[in-house]
């Protein structure tokens, strides 16, 4: 899967990696719920390391479709409040 993180790129992905991802896609949800502020910034924080870190990164000339796109680290909540589905930013 090619993801996007917004301002930085796109990285390939593989499946197996999604069930990390979800886990803090959940948190990241409740954190958004509750109004934690910190908590949010924290996962997603880690939400995205995780991505660089298990992901290739993409050539900066690359053109592919991005199946995913994720919110920028500086993101605020309400940006990425404005991003979600009912499952949260990854699907699944």
């Amino acid at each position: 899967m090619i993801v996007r993180i917004m301002g930085e790129g796109q990285v390939r992905l593989d499946d197996s990696h999604f069930a990390e991802l979800n886990k803090l896609d959940d948190e990241l949800l409740d954190e958004m719920e509750s109004g934690d502020q910190e908590g949010f910034r924290r996962t997603l924080g880690a939400l995205l390391d995780a991505v660089r870190r298990l992901g290739t990164p993409l050539p900066d000339d690359s053109l592919e479709p991005s199946e995913l796109i994720l919110p920028a680290e500086d993101a605020s909540l309400d940006e990425v409040r404005q991003m979600l589905s009912d499952d949260g930013l990854i699907p699944g």
